[in-house]
């Protein structure tokens, strides 16, 4: 479908704050509620966003689970990663990985590889690399949280401590140059700070939207990694606490 200026200025908004008010739309356009409804209603037809309650959002959002969302978002900084720290893992090597979608998409790059062995308490991490080229897979027990569908709590944290391998990987949901690795939830900080525990050559994976952000746990400082790869340079601050604790920065081309 060919799509008008207005209606492209809507899907943007939706996209960009997960839903938009009607009201909302028809100030921002400079046009009546009305001109608005005309717009909306095409777009509802025909299956692009859904109208409730005074707001739209995106059909396809409303079908997908949030960690499935958070999967699309910065698709291409996160391949980039990934292909970038694939590339260092050789066949017969074993990885332990956290959740996270980066990790996720990591998952995905090791395809390739084969007669691995993975530790992980992510099902979408043991689903993808399982049964496949030799692998060997080992997934941590416990809670599952529903959002990612990964397993937290004592169990899962006995479970891992009892492995060492050769590449550790993390994701991370905020980089602070004081704070240093943070999260926003305690059981995923507990977990992420004991996989760093377990490995040979520990490696945390983020792209640029995670830089100069806080969160309420933290993680781990900047002296308990190897090496951050990302796929921009952070801010000078972080930098510098970087070269200062002695950890490598490589930027994913």
């Amino acid at each position: 479908m060919t799509f008008s200026k207005r209606q492209t200025l809507i899907l943007e908004s939706a996209r960009r704050s997960g839903s938009a008010r009607i009201a909302d739309l028809a100030a921002e356009l400079d046009v009546s509620l009305e001109t608005i409804r005309r717009d909306i209603r095409s777009l509802v037809e025909t299956g692009e966003i859904v109208k409730s309650h005074g707001l739209v959002s995106l059909a396809r959002q409303d079908m997908e689970a949030p960690f499935e969302r958070r999967m699309r978002e910065n698709l291409d900084a996160k391949i980039r990663i990934a292909r970038h720290v694939a590339a260092g893992i050789a066949d017969g090597d074993s990885v332990m990985m956290d959740t996270g979608t980066t990790t996720s998409v990591l998952a995905r790059e090791l395809r390739g590889k084969t007669g691995l062995t993975i530790v992980t308490n992510s099902s979408d991490v043991a689903r993808t690399l399982a049964t496949v080229n030799g692998n060997k897979v080992y997934m941590a027990g416990g809670e599952l949280h529903g959002d990612n569908g990964a397993a937290f709590g004592r169990s899962a944290i006995d479970f891992v401590s009892a492995f060492r391998v050769r590449h550790v990987v993390i994701s991370i949901a905020a980089i602070d140059p004081v704070g240093g690795l943070m999260d926003y939830h305690l059981a995923e900080a507990d977990f992420a700070r004991t996989v760093l525990g377990c490995g040979e050559t520990r490696t945390v994976i983020t792209d640029h939207s995670k830089f100069n952000r806080r969160a309420l746990v933290r993680v781990a400082g900047f002296l308990d990694v190897d090496r951050i790869v990302t796929d921009m340079a952070p801010p000078p601050e972080i930098t510098e606490r970087l070269l200062a604790a002695g950890t490598a920065l490589e930027i994913a081309a």
